[in-house]
Formats: structure tokens, sequence, C-alpha cells
């Protein structure tokens, strides 16, 4: 009576294969994952700043940034005004493909002190509660 001493070629094709599978299926994933992430600073960036603006509006009749307030971020190049409306873009380097060069807009309806979401992203990587369409 022999004993089996390791494994087949086939089974070894068969790990392999299934390992191609998943991988296959994990990556795009992981790479919308990044992206979404990524896709967040903007969003917290530009929610930090819309007290500070809708209170220098108040005050001033101005929409402008506080000196002081934070304007980039890892993958965030800047925010700008544009009006009465926040812009944040995107980096051209080291984000995922998907997002370079894309902007966030959060655009201040002074009549009404209300703000509004816009942007240019993938829906895949656009929340929910902002439109399609960048307000700039």
């Amino acid at each position: 009576m022999k004993m089996q001493q390791g494994f087949t070629l086939i089974e070894l094709m068969i790990v392999v294969a299934i390992i191609g599978i998943l991988a296959a299926v994990a990556i795009p994933a992981y790479q919308d994952y990044t992206a979404r992430a990524q896709v967040s600073e903007a969003f917290t960036l530009l929610d930090g700043l819309k007290t500070p603006v809708a209170e220098a509006y108040s005050n001033d009749g101005v929409i402008t940034i506080p000196v002081g307030s934070v304007r980039t971020g890892k993958y965030v190049n800047g925010i700008a005004i544009s009006g009465s409306t926040l812009i944040a873009t995107f980096k051209n380097q080291s984000v995922n493909n998907k997002i370079k060069l894309k902007t966030v807009s959060f655009g201040f309806t002074t009549a009404s002190s209300k703000w509004t979401c816009g942007t240019d992203l993938p829906a895949e990587l656009r929340p929910k509660s902002c439109s399609t369409v960048a307000l700039n």
C-alpha cells in the first residue's frame, strides 16, 4: 500500500485558478473602496468650512473662507470660492484615476442660508445626497 506524498499537478492548478478568480473580483472592488475613501476627504474639508463661511457671510455679507482654515488635504488639491460656491478639486497625482481633477461643490444659497451639493464624480463614488452636476 503506497501513501500519498503530496498534491497532484491538477489540484495545484485548481487552487491557482480559484485564487486568480478571487483576485479578479477583489481588486476592482478594493479600488472603488479606496476611491470612495479618498472622495470622503473633500466632503470632510467642505463640511468643516460650512459653518465658518456662513458665519462670515452673516457678519460681512461676503462669502469668504476664514483665514487659517484648512484648504488642502492628502487627495484634495485645494478649495476655492466661485461666487457663493466652495469648490474642492482633487489632485492629478497620488489619487485614484476615477477622481483625478474632479470637483465637489457646496453652493450657499444666501436667501435661505442653505447649502447644496454638486459634483462631477462617477455615480458609484458620489454620495446619494449630492447631485450629478458640479456647481461651478
